[in-house]
């Protein structure tokens, strides 16, 4: 099963796709509009690389602020999440994503990616790290359902 991460920004998203086998996240491409508000083309790109990948679970990143509030672009994000939800029938979970472009935007510059460039890859690295924290939460919990079965 595919699982796709999003990073969703006010004018660009960040998109991660997993393994067939849901282990790792892998960066994809990284969608960009014009304007906040005008998403019928980064909804239907979405959808395009869904049924290109047979994606089956969207984790979308909830952008929470350090004290747990949420802020407007939390709620942009819920937005977000019942247009996907509508448009695609796909189950979708918000992850707390605090810190991811931090985390990306560390791991850019760790890999000598020059300032001018780090804009493009930054929030497909986002996406990635918000994908692959669902991922390990998954298999962490699969592993201890496996132990307390023994």
């Amino acid at each position: 099963m595919r699982i796709m991460g999003l990073d969703y920004g006010t004018k660009t998203v960040g998109v991660a796709l997993s393994d067939p086998l849901g282990l790792t996240a892998q960066a994809v491409e990284t969608i960009e509009r014009k304007e906040e508000n005008k998403l019928r083309r980064t909804c239907a790109r979405i959808e395009e690389l869904i049924a290109q990948y047979g994606v089956e679970k969207i984790v979308l990143g909830f952008p929470k602020h350090m004290n747990n509030d949420i802020g407007e672009r939390a709620e942009k994000s819920l937005e977000f999440r019942d247009m996907l939800h509508r448009r695609t029938g796909l189950e979708i979970v918000m992850w707390d994503e605090r810190l991811t472009t931090v985390a990306a935007e560390r791991t850019l510059i760790e890999s000598n990616v020059r300032r001018e460039n780090r804009k493009k890859h930054i929030d497909q690295i986002a996406a990635v790290f918000i994908l692959q924290g669902y991922l390990d939460l998954v298999h962490m919990r699969q592993e201890e359902n496996a132990d307390s079965q023994m």
